[in-house]
Order: C-alpha cells, then structure tokens, then sequence
C-alpha cells in the first residue's frame, strides 16, 4: 500500500513539473503582455535581483564584448533617454526617477544635453543651468540605485572636434564632479554624421578619454560611430586599443533599420567589438511615423541574444511617435498607463514584463501627480537624431494638431488650390537659396526641405527630409499638395503628416485633415519622408525656367548696358555744359575787364 501511495505522490510530482515546464515555455512567447518573449521579466522576479543595479553590481567595467559588473558577472541595462535637458527639463526629478525603477524597472537613464541646437550648451543655452540638471540628473539617478549616461549629444554639429574645447572642458568638470561614483557613464559623442570620419572620431575620443581617465580611472565610457552611430563595423576594424572599458554605441528605428544594420552589428560583435545601443526607437528614423512592433520585436531578440544594453528614445511629451507621453499629458510624475503614447506602452511593457492596463496601471504604489516645479517651458529646438538620429532633433513647434502616426502609404494624386478645390498639378519649379534648403513652388504652395539625414539601407542610399510647407497665396487654403521631383527613380521608406505617392522620380504629398488649412502667409512644419534611391532635384529645376531667368539677366545685362551709355552721355553733356560754363565765365571776365578799361578813359578825358 506503501508503495503504491508513494507511485501515486512520484506520478503526481512529475505531472506537476511537466505542467511548469509548459508553462514557463508559454510564458517566453512574445505577446503583448510580454513583447521581449522573456520568462524571467516579471515585476517580482525584477525585486527579487534580476534587474542590474549598484547596490547590487557595483562599478561596471568591459570584458569583451560584455557589460560586466564588479564581480564578473554579465550585465545588461535597459533605459529611457530624457529628451533635451534644456527643452525637456521637467521631467529630471526625482519622483519620477523612482517610479521608473520601481514600476519600469528601468536600471539606467540616459541624459540628452545638446551641444549645438537652440539652447545648445555650446551655442547659447545656459551652462549652468544645463550643468545643474545634469548634476541633478545623476543625483536622483543615484538615490533610485540606478545607472546614469552623460550624453553630450552631438547632432547638427555633425563632427565631435567642431566644439573640442567645450568638450574637455564640460568632461574635466563632470568627471572631477562624480569621481567618487559608481554608477555613472559618460557617452562623448552622441551622433557623428554628415560625412565624418572614423578617424576623425578618433581623433577626438583620443583627447577626450584621457580628460575623463585623470578623475576616474574606470569610468565605462561610450564612443560614438559615424553615420548618426551606425558604422559599428568600421569602429571593429580600427578599435580604440589606448585604453580600456570603452564600448561604442549603435543607434537604430526599428521602422527604418532593419536586417541591414542588425547584420552590421551581430558582426561587429563577432568580431570582438563592444556594443551598447545608447539610443532606439520603434517608429522611423525620423523620431516619427508608424511603429514598426515586428521590427522592434526582432532588434530585442538579437540585443538580447547578445547581452547587449539599450536606451530608448525619449522622455517627453512631445507630439511624435517616439516620445513615451502623450502630447496632452502635462504631468511630471505620477503617469498612468492613460499617459502613456503607443510606443510609451509597448516601452513599459517590455522593461516592466507587465501588461500597461488602462485606468490606473502602470501606478504601483501610486505616486502623486505634478513634481518639479517653476520649470520653464520646452522652448524651440532643431536639428533631429537623424537619425538616428536622427530625429530626435526635429523644431517643437509642429504648427500642426493631432496625433503624428500618419502611415504615409496612403496617396492622392491629386494638389489643392487655395479654396479647397482638386486641381490638376501645375508646373513645379525647384532651386535653393543658398543654405541647403531646397524650395519647391507649385502655384501658391512652397515647400522647403532640407536633408536630415542620409545614409545606406539595403544598399541604396537613402534621405530623410524635413519639409516646411508655406502658403503664399494672399488667400488662407483648407488643404495643399506639392510635387518633389528627385534626380532619379526612388522609393519612399515612410513619410509623416502627409498623404505620399510615388510615380518614377516623382514624389506627390498632399494634406492630412488635420494639417490642411494654412493661413495666407504662414506655413506648418513636422512634414517630411525618407526615401531611398535618389535626392530631391534641386540643381536640375525646369530648363524652360532656367532658360527664361537666362533671357531675363540677358535683358537686365543690355538695360544695365543702356543706363550706363545713357550715363556716359550725360556725363559728356555735364562736361559741355561745365565748358560752356567756363567759357561763359571767362567772356564775362573780358567784358567786365573793358567796361574798367571804358571808365579810365572816360575819367581821364
């Protein structure tokens, strides 16, 4: 009987393993309720040790290609970077910190301070100020047993060497100010684009490194990469071998970098290089657009599979795809899953493991609303972290309302005149004026765009344009369109606030309900697209146009010829005029000189 009892008790035991290990298998799908498709990434487990923190892996250091903390053990943080520091500095407090790492289970936050942008620290932001919220930053960091990134965010500056001074003097201050810390991490050039160089980025880093070495001999530092931080395999080939705890940063948006630059980085990786993904996003590279959930869920597959960290974009409430609020919430702590944007959810559940429930999670123990006040205002901003930045550097004022998740695969062929009415497309013309900006005319509409970004996807070259659409009719219009001819045969990768098109080198975009009306005279901003293949034909224009702009300087060379002969005559008259003059003069000297010569002889007679 004995014996039975304990086969029954075996049976009943292994039917219960069996059922947890089905459970545990289902628990690692992806799902909405767990987008990483990770068993482990549940609240309690994350309080129980699971997440990364100081109190519990100390100072960080590099060994291969791993984060590792103090005893060797594998590390992988996973954040949120601010926004801005100088247009965003509402949500650097500590409220808010602690509700990231209690409820997010977030264990690192990035500090975005731009360099060159409006309100830049090397243009004409406030040093202070700006070095006090990143103090401040760190501070909160600290009490919420987290890690902490110092990003000096490089964007329009393009090249890290153009503000070197500031640099070393910004790193010698912040390195000296938190030398006695473990947790902090400095991120030295966020964004190098526009052309530049790896070795250029050498250069720099090889001048900035040891600045921040003389304060803290074990800092983990993170180096920036060309091409808005995508070149990684470039970075593998010619590493930094100088010095030690060093990891280079990747940037990617899921919608936009796909298989093409994950394969650039698992080989990086391959080859030994050390890789920290300082910032992502799951929308374009715009920092706007549809989400792209495949995509992103696939970049946290292989970050995962290689145990590297990552930081997503961004902290704020402004009105694009990437940042984690609501444009309507005006809160500083206390959010709910009702505050949250679509990616701000698909975020939280990721790092959390938890389902963002509507009314009343994510709360937790429940923080209180408001947080830091007398803030100012976010103010203007440019530039976008092309892309990668990539766009995270995009103007705050939208001139538009509503919510920018326009898909931008819906089209209309369609322009509208001033009153609202389908017209036929007129005649386009295109040129620029003399700073990159490319004009596009098509009657009373005139767009201006700007390259944001380019760089190479799937082997094309690809451009990411911001436009600024600008009524110039002296009447307002309901609903606009305009035709972007490009220097060749393209293929639009994804556009926002706007219908799109494509037909051959042609780019049709016409208005979206909530962006149509323009005032006569004033212009909406927040519209633009990437597309691959080809740039906008700003130097190819109209020949037709060209030729009679020739025919009128033609015109106005012969005029300007004519006004000056006319001169040249004039001037020979005034010289006539001046000797009759003269002559004039002198045949009044004669007369006056024998009327004298008339009154001696008449008094000596």
């Amino acid at each position: 009987m004995k014996r039975q009892m304990r086969f029954v008790a075996l049976a009943v035991f292994m039917s219960m393993l069996m059922l947890m290990q089905l459970y545990a298998v289902h628990a690692a799908e992806p799902s909405p309720e767990n987008p990483a498709g990770e068993a482990g990434l549940t609240g309690k487990d994350f309080e129980s040790g699971v997440l990364a923190a100081p109190s519990v892996n100390g100072a960080l250091h590099v060994e291969g290609t791993q984060l590792v903390g103090s005893k060797g053990e594998p590390v992988q943080l996973r954040g949120l970077s601010t926004h801005g520091l100088a247009w965003f500095p509402q949500y650097v407090n500590e409220e808010f910190f602690r509700q990231l790492h209690s409820e997010w289970k977030v264990n690192v936050v990035r500090l975005a301070m731009y360099t060159a942008e409006s309100g830049g620290y090397c243009t004409d932001g406030n040093k202070e100020a700006l070095q006090v919220l990143v103090k401040q930053g760190v501070q909160y960091a600290t009490a919420c047993d987290m890690y902490v990134i110092v990003d000096w965010h490089i964007l329009s500056d393009m090249n890290p060497n153009v503000y070197l001074d500031e640099a070393l003097d910004f790193f010698q201050t912040m390195s000296n100010e938190f030398k006695g810390q473990d947790n902090v991490i400095y991120e030295i050039c966020n964004e190098p684009n526009g052309g530049t160089s790896w070795e250029a980025v050498k250069t720099y880093a090889k001048q900035v490194i040891p600045v921040i070495r003389q304060n803290d001999e074990d800092a983990v530092i993170l180096v920036g990469t060309p091409n808005w931080s995508q070149y990684v395999d470039e970075a593998a080939a010619d590493p930094i071998t100088d010095y030690d705890n060093l990891m280079y940063s990747l940037h990617f948006y899921a919608a936009t970098h796909k298989d093409d630059l994950r394969s650039r980085m698992t080989g990086a990786l391959d080859q030994g290089l050390p890789i920290f993904v300082t910032e992502y996003g799951i929308c374009d590279a715009s920092g706007n657009g549809a989400l792209d959930l495949d995509q992103a869920q696939k970049w946290v597959e292989t970050m995962d599979q290689y145990g590297v960290s990552y930081v997503a974009w961004n902290i704020s409430n402004k009105d694009e795809s990437s940042a984690i609020f609501k444009s309507s919430c005006g809160k500083t702590s206390g959010f709910t899953a009702d505050d949250l944007s679509d990616s701000g959810r698909w975020l939280y559940e990721l790092l959390s493991g938890n389902p963002a429930e509507q009314e009343g999670n994510p709360r937790g123990n429940g923080g209180q609303n408001g947080g830091a006040d007398g803030n100012p205002d976010a103010s203007n901003g440019t530039g976008q972290d092309g892309g990668a930045g990539q766009n995270e550097n995009q103007s705050l004022e939208s001139g538009t309302s509503g919510e920018n998740t326009v898909d931008g695969q819906n089209g209309a062929e369609d322009s509208a005149d001033g009153n609202g009415e389908q017209n036929s497309v007129g005649e386009v013309q295109t040129g620029t004026d003399g700073s990159g900006v490319v004009k596009i005319t098509d009657g009373d509409i005139e767009a201006s765009a700007i390259v944001r970004g380019n760089w190479e996807e799937n082997g094309a070259p690809t451009y990411q344009y911001d436009l600024t659409i600008k009524n110039k009719g002296e009447t307002d219009c309901s609903s606009w369109g305009i035709d972007v001819p490009f220097a060749g045969e393209i293929k639009l990768s994804s556009g926002w606030n706007g219908n799109y098109t494509v037909e051959g080198n042609v780019l049709h975009i016409t208005s979206v309900d909530y962006n149509g009306t323009i005032p006569a005279g004033s212009s909406i901003r927040d519209v633009g697209f990437i597309v691959n293949g080809a740039r906008i034909a700003a130097d190819s224009g109209d020949a037709d146009a060209q030729e009679a702009e020739d025919t009128e300087d033609s015109r106005s060379d012969d005029a300007q010829e004519a006004e000056d002969t006319e001169d040249s005559l004039s001037d020979d008259a005034q010289e006539a005029e001046d000797a009759e003059d003269s002559l004039s003069d002198d045949a009044q000297e004669a007369e006056d000189a024998e009327d004298s010569r008339s009154d001696d002889v008449q008094e000596w007679i």
